[in-house]
């Protein structure tokens, strides 16, 4: 298990099972844990995600270390956040066997990416490429985004299903919180889908590629952020109401929320689902210039 310096050798079937054997690590629901075990998947990857020697990037849950070879390839830099000790305890191993040439550039932190801050980690990131536990994908991708405002770019492998509903654009019938909270940052896309043989063990469902460009089109202000995300939640809490009807126990009454509505220029006889970031940013800033 050696590598060349400059090349960092990947991980294939036969040393993902031999790495999981030696940690006795058998893969979890509970963590959503699938792990990569094809280089042409993480070599795709980290091409979609476009990072390259300038980027610092921050990795949520490497497992074995499939990706994070990969990215140690074309990356300046790579932090991994990793919730399992004992997985978290061998990658500096692993990356120092396969990757010898680029061990320096290589930084894990122990630590659940749902919690994690810029105080947790020893640089700034610039790009997020993550293979994402399914169960918790959207959260932590929120999350990441709120919390690292210098990541420009994101990357993330999720449930297809969930890859479409954040890449989703007003008026499909998919469209619905996780669109809108994701569009709040920038442009959102599929970048790709990934099959089921790639992992193992191998899941049930799907694969998908979504990527971030933020362009922050309203700021990077917390209250703001907080202000829009709780209109958000409640117009898609009864997506089938009118904005009148579901915005009336955010606004007070219904009364007031055709009001705020009217005055943020949106018809309170729509639907959430055909509403925009932008939509719910204006009504936000309308509620708070009324208090």
């Amino acid at each position: 298990m050696t590598s060349t310096p400059d090349t960092p050798r990947l991980l294939g079937p036969a040393e993902i099972r031999g790495l999981a054997a030696e940690l006795g690590v058998r893969p979890t629901k509970t963590l959503g844990q699938n792990f990569v075990h094809d280089a042409n998947t993480v070599r795709r990857i980290v091409a979609s995600s476009g990072v390259g020697a300038d980027d610092t990037v921050l990795e949520v849950g490497p497992g074995l270390g499939s990706l994070t070879l990969a990215l140690l390839a074309d990356a300046g830099r790579v932090m991994a956040v990793e919730i399992d000790p004992v997985l978290a305890g061998r990658l500096p191993q692993t990356v120092a066997e396969f990757a010898p040439g680029h061990a320096d550039r290589f930084d894990v932190v122990t630590a659940d990416a749902m919690t994690v801050l810029p105080a947790d980690l020893p640089r700034t990131p610039s790009a997020l490429v993550a293979n994402l536990p399914y169960n918790v994908a959207v959260p932590v991708l929120l999350h990441l985004m709120a919390q690292f405002p210098t990541i420009a770019t994101a990357l993330v492998m999720v449930q297809a299903e969930v890859a479409d509903r954040l890449a989703a654009t007003p008026g499909g019938r998919i469209y619905g919180v996780p669109s809108v909270k994701a569009r709040f940052y920038g442009d959102v896309s599929r970048a790709g889908a990934i099959g089921r043989r790639v992992f193992w063990p191998e899941p049930t469902i799907e694969s998908g590629l979504v990527r971030i460009e933020r362009t922050d089109p309203f700021g990077t202000d917390p209250w703001l952020r907080s202000a829009t995300f709780a209109a958000i939640d409640a117009a898609f809490a009864q997506r089938r109401k009118t904005m009148r009807s579901a915005l009336a126990s955010w606004a007070g009454s219904a009364a007031e929320a055709e009001r705020l509505l009217r005055a943020a220029d949106i018809d309170p006889g729509i639907r959430g689902e055909r509403l925009d970031a932008a939509d719910f940013v204006r009504l936000a800033r309308v509620r708070e210039d009324d208090r």
